[in-house]
């Protein structure tokens, strides 16, 4: 048996495997009985850390959410654009390591109160570009939500680096509705090229904050 099979249950080796196992399984496939076998205990084991698989996502979220931050230098010094860029694109990337981990993320509730620090500072420079707190908390949300959805839709065609899901072949659509011209040289915008596709819509995004609220 290894030495981290020996090592102590706990809440951060558990959620710890089962991100390792969700690369494997996917969300769906992700249970408690898988996770237990995984780190070759009996599954009634889990229960004594997490009540139900919720409460374990939760807590998989959260150690997203720390990776993602220990990899991000926040810049103080930030304009708001600057950082609801910085942000984004580092949520996406972080959500993009995990199969299904904009799904595991979504919804999530953290754990703990360690990610308040960097909520703080993120509404600082929001605020102090002069956004009220309500403004700039809608703000900072419209962003997350964007780039969550955006994660889920693009998660869905393509599930990890490379593995792109059956049916969502340009050229083979473009050829299913060559009947619709538009409609399928629409597909080469809507299932390639994701990169640009986020960016192009955080922008958006950006934008629209900025004409909503008369900020510069």
């Amino acid at each position: 048996m290894s030495t981290e099979r020996r090592a102590p249950l706990d809440r951060a080796r558990v959620a710890d495997t089962a991100l390792r196992l969700l690369n494997e399984t996917g969300l769906d496939g992700l249970t408690l009985r898988a996770i237990a076998r995984e780190l070759d205990v009996k599954a009634p084991a889990l229960y004594w850390h997490f009540k139900d698989k919720q409460e374990l996502l939760d807590e998989m979220a959260t150690q997203m959410y720390r990776r993602m931050v220990a990899d991000i230098a926040l810049d103080p010094a930030d304009t708001w654009r600057e950082r609801l860029l910085r942000v984004n694109r580092a949520l996406r990337a972080a959500l993009l390591g995990y199969r299904d981990g904009a799904k595991v993320y979504s919804g999530s509730r953290f754990t703990g109160t360690a990610h308040a620090r960097e909520l703080e500072e993120h509404l600082r420079v929001l605020t102090g570009a002069g956004l009220t707190l309500v403004q700039a908390v809608d703000a900072a949300r419209a962003g997350t939500m964007f780039t969550i959805g955006f994660v889920i839709e693009e998660q869905g065609v393509v599930h990890l680096a490379g593995e792109r899901r059956q049916g969502y072949g340009v050229e083979e659509r473009a050829r299913r509705l060559s009947d619709f011209p538009l409609a399928a040289e629409a597909g080469r915008v809507l299932f390639d090229d994701y990169d640009r596709q986020f960016e192009e819509g955080l922008a958006l995004v950006i934008a629209g904050i900025e004409a909503r609220y008369g900020i510069g």
